[in-house]
């Protein structure tokens, strides 16, 4: 049941930052099994959040993309396994270790677009975009689990 409700969670954090969001594979492979996807491939519909290949809820490698409007983000969380994330678009706010147990919008670093980023597996982290749309990029071996930090006063 645990398992179910992270899981879950993980879904609703996603849809949180979207209109729509996709969580099967958005571009399928050739006949040679190589996939091209261009941005117009991307982001149909209205999605903000997109799983480029695989499946983070599976046993495997995803890739997913999100697009994260002015003010949107994350609450203090983390997740099972490790992620691979690369800044595309605009500058990111991140905050992570043991002071991003408690979510200070604040006092957050801000990443800027082509910067890579490693989070450990089970790394306390939050992250945001402020002023502007940002697009990051996030790999990852699945099946993933993102666990909420509750906040005080919760």
């Amino acid at each position: 049941m645990k398992l179910i409700m992270h899981g879950l969670f993980a879904i609703c954090m996603l849809a949180m930052f979207s209109l729509q969001t996709s969580t099967a594979q958005s571009v399928q492979p050739d006949d040679l099994g190589f996939i091209i996807a261009t941005p117009d491939d991307l982001f149909q519909g209205g999605a903000r959040s997109e799983t480029i290949y695989g499946d983070p809820s599976k046993p495997g490698l995803y890739v997913i993309r999100i697009t994260f409007p002015p003010g949107a983000g994350s609450r203090p969380h983390y997740h099972s396994t490790a992620r691979y994330i690369t800044v595309i678009k605009g500058t990111w706010y991140t905050s992570w270790g043991p002071k991003a147990d408690i979510y200070n919008p604040d006092d957050m670093l801000a990443v800027p677009e082509g910067t890579f980023i490693y989070q450990p597996p089970e790394g306390h982290h939050y992250d945001m975009a402020k002023d502007e749309e940002v697009i990051v990029q996030i790999m990852g071996m699945g099946p993933v689990i993102t666990t909420q930090i509750p906040q005080p006063g919760q």
